[in-house]
């Protein structure tokens, strides 16, 4: 269950956290007419970058291709589904042979006839700027609680969870609450 809690005071690492837990989520670039594909994410959390395995000749890559002007988006829910979250940043095609070494798995080498050195092996890098962060009430006690104290107040809106946003900077994150 997210902690309510811990996404007013530690958005960023509970956002970490939840990208750690998941097996996949949703890649897409901001101006490319293709719909996201899901993806499993590899955290750098120290650089705050998100690795993907990919091949060469997706359309993926092959709509990043070489420029580094490409923005990537990746949507984030968390298993227990009282966690949403919309990142953001330059993505890039990069065969950054340290970072295969570091996430390389079982899993990954399943898509690879040739292992770590299958030619068509690469990797996408979405340096995050900024996240924009949903975290809600697993709990249905409080939940309907909310909405009957709203139904009863014109003036009340359920307090069932927190938006956040996260700015990422090369040493830290700047974090802001922002209204229901």
């Amino acid at each position: 269950m997210t902690s309510l809690t811990r996404a007013r005071e530690n958005p960023r690492e509970q956002l970490f956290d939840e990208i750690d837990r998941i097996a996949a989520g949703m890649l897409g670039l901001e101006r490319v007419r293709m719909h996201p594909q899901p993806m499993a994410p590899h955290l750098d959390r120290e650089t705050n970058t998100i690795w993907f395995f990919t091949k060469t000749d997706t359309d993926l890559a092959e709509a990043i291709g070489g420029g580094n002007g490409e923005r990537g988006i990746f949507c984030v829910v968390g298993k227990d589904h009282d966690y949403h979250a919309s990142l953001a940043g330059r993505i890039t095609v990069e065969k950054d042979l340290a970072k295969i070494n570091e996430f390389w798995n079982s899993v990954v080498e399943a898509w690879y006839d040739h292992g770590m050195d299958d030619p068509r092996l690469t990797m996408l890098a979405l340096r995050l700027d900024d996240a924009a962060i949903w975290a809600s009430t697993g709990s249905t006690l409080k939940f309907g609680w909310e909405i009957a104290k709203a139904n009863f107040s014109a003036d009340e809106e359920p307090d069932v969870g927190v938006r956040a946003h996260v700015v990422f900077g090369e040493t830290s994150a700047d974090q802001r609450q922002w209204p229901r």
